[in-house]
């Protein structure tokens, strides 16, 4: 698999792909072996600053390769929480890819435990719940689930405070817990173009 070193192939993959379902044609290296082995990863898209997308997998089902690619184009055109990406926005929109560890489930038989074990900055982290049946509050019979990248430890950087949107997140209240209620957490290395780039710049912007 991969190293932190080989964003420099990972990364011009992803915008190859979401400049060809765009329609403007782009070559990017796809030669190196370790990119047909399993992995799983997030592509991340902002511009000026604000997200502009992101999809990924959680766990390996297809190759690295083919994760990159249906990842980058799913977060540019499929997002369903922005308008589809156009060519205009292409060159100013910076690619962010994060490559997960295997997901490991955490040990926690309470909330105050799953607290006391997350580690800020480090952990990225899976909530689910599913409800033997309908709860107060309108918690119904269906399976909850979300999941934040580690990067978002910089948006809340107190496990609480962290812990509460993830649970906003997979639409349930910031102080919901429950018997049932099942955390993971993985680990990522990430690389941004920006940070690749010569003088800190994306290719175009």
């Amino acid at each position: 698999m991969p190293d932190a070193g080989q964003g420099s192939i990972l990364l011009p993959i992803a915008r190859a792909a979401i400049s060809c379902a765009l329609n403007v044609p782009r070559v990017a290296d796809e030669s190196a072996p370790w990119l047909h082995e399993g992995g799983a990863c997030f592509v991340t898209l902002t511009r000026r600053g604000e997200l502009r997308g992101c999809i990924g997998s959680l766990e390996a089902h297809r190759s690295l390769l083919s994760d990159i690619k249906g990842n980058a184009v799913a977060a540019a055109l499929h997002d369903p929480r922005f308008p589809p990406l156009n060519r205009e926005e292409l060159d100013s929109t910076e690619i962010e890819i994060s490559l997960l560890s295997p997901i490991r489930m955490m040990d926690a038989r309470s909330e105050a435990d799953a607290l006391a074990q997350l580690r800020p900055g480090i952990d990225g982290v899976v909530f689910e719940y599913s409800p033997p049946s309908a709860l107060p509050g309108g918690i119904g019979c269906r399976h909850y689930r979300s999941t934040y990248l580690p990067q978002v430890w910089e948006h809340f950087p107190q496990p609480r405070q962290f812990l509460a949107s993830l649970k906003n997140k997979a639409d349930l209240p910031g102080d919901f817990w429950a018997e049932g209620v099942k955390l993971s957490r993985y680990t990522v290395t990430k690389w941004r173009e920006s940070e690749m780039a010569p003088q800190g710049r994306v290719r175009g912007a």
